[in-house]
């Protein structure tokens, strides 16, 4: 019943910016927890960062001070801010949600997921 459509990926150098979208159908995901992850080649899929309903925001080390999750519930949809991307931020970005969790760092929290955008760093 739920799609979740990523995009705005794309081929940038070290140090630009991107912005990430992830558009909801199909119901209201305003009560649910939501978070995007990343995988790059041969490696694991693993958490980047994550937002509760009530604004809440975590996001893991790697990324801190550069990436911003946020979300827009008139719209359904949730973004995440990439700013100082660096060569090792490049891999598959998905978005993924979850109607009740609180471990957002793991990726069986989750019960809806994305088709994954592409994201690559050169330097």
């Amino acid at each position: 019943q739920v799609q979740l459509d990523e995009s705005g990926g794309g081929l940038v150098q070290a140090g630009d910016s991107l912005r990430l979208s992830c558009a909801a159908s199909g119901r209201s995901l305003s009560g649910e927890a939501m978070g995007w992850f990343r995988q790059a080649p041969g490696k694991e899929r693993r958490f980047v960062a994550a937002i509760a309903p009530d604004g809440n925001m975590y996001t893991v080390e790697a990324v801190k001070g550069r990436f911003t999750i946020s979300r827009d519930n008139a719209k359904n949809t949730l973004y995440l801010q990439m700013n100082s991307l660096k060569p090792e931020d490049t891999a598959v970005y998905y978005c993924a949600a979850s109607p009740n969790g609180t471990y957002y760092y793991r990726a069986s929290t989750y019960n809806y997921w994305g088709q994954g955008t592409q994201v690559t760093v050169s330097s």
